[in-house]
């Protein structure tokens, strides 16, 4: 018994070979090109930054840098280091999601289309160019194969320095609160995003697109599991009952789907431990910015310091690897990969804006439908595109999942009606 499961966890950090004669058109790896391999490569770069810079940080709050500190250096400090407080005369109000004499019902209907299609077309877009960039070769020709793109860093920074010019873009020319978070408190945001960007995109190399969705919508499962385990939270019945909805769902997907043309159990085992990857370090990001917003930042402020260090953390990486270089030789001979990355910058970062704007103007309730929508939607693109197979119990399995996850938003929106207090008029916040 121990070792078969010795043997399994080799066929998971050696996925070539586990692939076997199933698998001709994967070509034998170096160990250097492992993806536990280079993912231990990528965090030990990051933390040549985080490393040093955290103790610089500490050295500077012992030695009360605030107040003995003078120079031309100092504002940049202090806003790295310390931040700033803001005062009431430069805070922005958040206006209230309220009716105004123009919105009208027409222009309310307009307005949710407006930002439904927005999202659709550029998660779905983004979701096709993914497993496109991911999955497919470049430069076929009727001699030549062609060649895979393998380096998943160098797109999470091509996505992150789109981002954050969209962001100071809006930033310079929409009036934002005025920033008091020490600057340095982003970057472990950072850090846990491309984290995760990176495993999202890894674990297309060994799983299908409608699997990676399936994972990503079960992520309330664990969300509830350390909840209860370190938290001591407590879960009504109706999260308990979608919870386990969306775990029989999964199931039936995952253990009915016909074969893909890449799959063996070592590469499905990889894909497994990739995605799990994505969503602990996922999870970590949003509760990292939740605690962030307690100095009342604007959406579009953290969309800009999250990019700014993840923009620097993935170039010093890329750099100390010698990989930028060879990221940028690779746009410059296959000029259909650079304009498939550039347009999935593009819907990452527009993306992120009809996030903000929905949220704000219609509640997190309705984008969570939306979105909701979109998944299954993708689900449905990729396999017409690409030629996943799912079964009649597999496709069941991704309706009980859509199911419950439209379910928990109907409940969480009763439970809010239920303990909303009437006021005269009513406020919502965002």
């Amino acid at each position: 018994m121990d070792a078969r499961w010795w043997a399994v966890v080799v066929l998971a950090v050696l996925p070539s070979l586990g692939a076997g004669g199933e698998s001709p058109e994967a070509p034998p790896q170096s160990w250097t090109q492992l993806w536990f391999f280079r993912f231990f490569l990528n965090v030990a770069g990051y933390a040549s930054f985080m490393v040093p810079g955290y103790l610089l940080v500490q050295y500077l709050r012992r030695k009360n840098y605030l107040e003995t500190g003078r120079g031309l250096c100092f504002p940049l400090v202090k806003a790295c280091v310390f931040g700033s407080e803001p005062k009431a005369s430069d805070e922005v109000p958040l206006a209230p999601r309220t009716e105004t004499a123009d919105s009208t019902p027409s222009w309310q209907i307009l307005k949710l289309i407006f930002c439904a299609s927005g999202l659709q077309v550029s998660y779905l877009t983004w979701g096709v160019l993914q497993e496109r960039v991911m999955t497919g070769s470049y430069g076929t020709t009727a001699t030549s194969p062609g060649e895979h793109f393998t380096d998943s860093q160098f797109l999470v920074l091509m996505n992150r320095v789109l981002a954050l010019i969209v962001a100071g873009l809006y930033c310079v020319l929409r009036k934002q609160p005025r920033h008091g978070a020490p600057m340095y408190r982003y970057s472990f945001a950072s850090l846990s995003n491309v984290l995760s960007s990176w495993c999202q995109y890894e674990a297309l190399k060994f799983v299908s697109f409608p699997t990676q969705v399936l994972a990503k919508a079960s992520k309330v499962i664990p969300v509830m599991m350390m909840g209860k385990l370190v938290s001591r939270r407590s879960y009504e019945h109706w999260e308990y009952l979608t919870a386990g909805l969306i775990s029989i769902g999964v199931s039936m997907f995952l253990l009915s789907s016909g074969p893909e043309p890449r799959s063996s159990p070592a590469t499905t085992l990889s894909g497994l431990i990739l995605l799990a990857g994505y969503i602990a370090f996922d999870s970590f990001t949003s509760n990292w910015q939740d605690a962030l917003f307690a100095y009342k930042m604007s959406s579009v402020q953290m969309m800009f310091g999250v990019n700014l260090f993840s923009c620097l953390f993935t170039v010093g990486s890329l750099l100390e690897q010698g990989a930028l270089l060879e990221g940028a030789r690779f746009m410059g001979r296959h000029s259909e990969f650079a304009l498939h990355a550039l347009l999935l910058s593009i819907c990452s970062a527009f993306g992120q804006l009809f996030i903000f704007y929905t949220i704000g103007q219609f509640g997190a309730a309705v984008f969570t439908i939306i979105m909701t929508l979109r998944q299954a939607i993708a689900i449905l693109l990729s396999c017409l595109l690409y030629g996943h197979t799912v079964t009649v119990v597999g496709g069941l399995g991704v309706a009980v999942v859509f199911t419950a996850l439209l379910l928990r938003v109907y409940a969480r929106g009763r439970k809010q009606r239920k303990k909303a207090v009437p006021t005269d008029p009513p406020v919502q916040k965002v």
